[in-house]
């Protein structure tokens, strides 16, 4: 049974070929038994599952560096049958529509399996449940999994809240993006270290590169592992946001089907408006859906990854936001009758960068932003005509000085 697995398996991480080594892969405890990578649909989910795995065969000898994938396939299927530690499998194999996850796993360790990558979890019926019997049952079998980020896998789900250890899997930062359009290793830095150190650190950089020769780029297309077909970007992205509404939305959060078109047109809205701050009775008005529904949706766009909410310290969902956005900048290109501001785009590209390692929340003082309580920060499409009393992240600067810091700097936090 597991021959037929074993074959898939093995041409996916023959032919995969993910463009960089992502971040994560070295933030995550491999130890643990029961790993969640949740990240927003188009992130790489798929692609960082079988690095994973060709990262372990290469460890264990499987995979030499640099095997061209037909090597490894005629090497793997020859007279010699290596022992198989690891395993990449798709919940939406319908081999799952009669036998269960556990059975699988079951079959797995006897095999001597100890790694098993299990994508697309959410189309399985009962996971968290299935996850726990494994989990309890194998004790020596290490479960990787990808997860919507609708998937409440730890303050809802008690099956597993106690055992499974998350890790967010993020868009392409600035810094990988220009990585992987100058072919260099530039490394991320910490806030802390930016807010020190930023002068020193740009002119390091700007003495290889040119950042903003590339930064509006990324800004229109950069987040996304997509944008390396640059001929189906556009229509990539948007299969991916319509996906976003009618798989990882309708489905996980059992929405009714015919609400889909008034959670486009509310999509819609926040395209053409943000960053704004919330008018909720003009936008159930326009939606034709009351105003806690309407928040109830804001917030299944919010946990999709479409959207961004801003909230003042001490606040939250289910109270109304101070401001949203687009949860990247890629996505506030994508209404074709609406441009948006460079302001506009270089809040929400500060937000995205900043939210992924920190706490962000307005503030009620003169500063657009608070972080981790304590740190005020601005962006400014240009530099002010004042000196600045505060950080403050400059969209058309290179090499800042004082408080004004490049605010493509930012996209070196991870």
């Amino acid at each position: 049974m597991l021959d037929a697995f074993y074959r898939v398996h093995d041409y996916l991480v023959a032919h995969s070929a993910p463009p960089i080594r992502r971040l994560l892969m070295d933030e995550i405890d491999w130890s643990r038994r029961l790993i969640a990578i949740k990240g927003g649909r188009g992130a790489g989910k798929t692609d960082f599952l079988l690095a994973r795995a060709k990262e372990i065969e290469m460890r264990e000898g499987r995979i030499p560096g640099g095997s061209s994938a037909g090597d490894i396939v005629s090497r793997r299927y020859g007279n010699f049958a290596p022992k198989r530690t690891c395993l990449y499998v798709n919940c939406n194999d319908f081999y799952f529509t009669e036998h269960t996850l556990y059975e699988f796993a079951g079959q797995f360790v006897k095999a001597g399996g100890q790694t098993l990558l299990v994508d697309q979890m959410f189309n399985y019926p009962n996971w968290s449940k299935e996850l726990r019997k494994i989990h309890d049952r194998f004790k020596e079998l290490h479960v990787v999994f990808s997860a919507s980020p609708v998937m409440r896998l730890v303050d809802e789900n008690r099956d597993i809240s106690e055992i499974v250890h998350m890790y967010n899997l993020r868009g392409f930062s600035f810094r990988e993006y220009l990585n992987l359009q100058t072919g260099r290793q530039f490394r991320p830095y910490t806030l802390d270290q930016i807010l020190k150190n930023h002068v020193a650190i740009a002119q390091e950089i700007c003495s290889k590169v040119k950042p903003l020769e590339y930064f509006q780029s990324y800004l229109h297309h950069g987040y996304y592992p997509s944008y390396l077909n640059p001929s189906h970007f556009e229509a990539e992205l948007l299969k991916t946001m319509n996906m976003m509404l009618e798989i990882d939305i309708l489905m996980i959060k059992q929405i009714d089907v015919a609400c889909i078109p008034k959670l486009r047109k509310l999509l819609y809205i926040m395209m053409r408006e943000t960053p704004c701050s919330l008018n909720i009775s003009n936008i159930s008005e326009a939606i034709g859906l009351s105003r806690a529904t309407t928040m109830n949706y804001i917030k299944y766009l919010k946990d999709a990854r479409l959207l961004n909410l801003l909230y003042m310290e001490g606040k939250t969902f289910p109270m109304k936001p101070s401001k949203v956005y687009m949860q990247n900048p890629n996505l506030a290109h994508m209404d074709v009758m609406h441009t948006p501001s460079e302001q506009d785009l270089y809040e929400t590209y500060f937000y995205c960068m900043v939210h992924c390692m920190h706490k962000i929340n307005a503030t009620e003082r003169n500063a657009m932003y608070v972080i981790d309580g304590k740190q005020y920060f601005d962006v400014r499409d240009k530099m002010p005509t004042r000196e600045a009393i505060r950080p403050c992240a400059i969209g058309n600067l290179e090499i800042g000085r004082g408080h004004y810091i490049p605010l493509w700097l930012m996209g070196f936090l991870y």
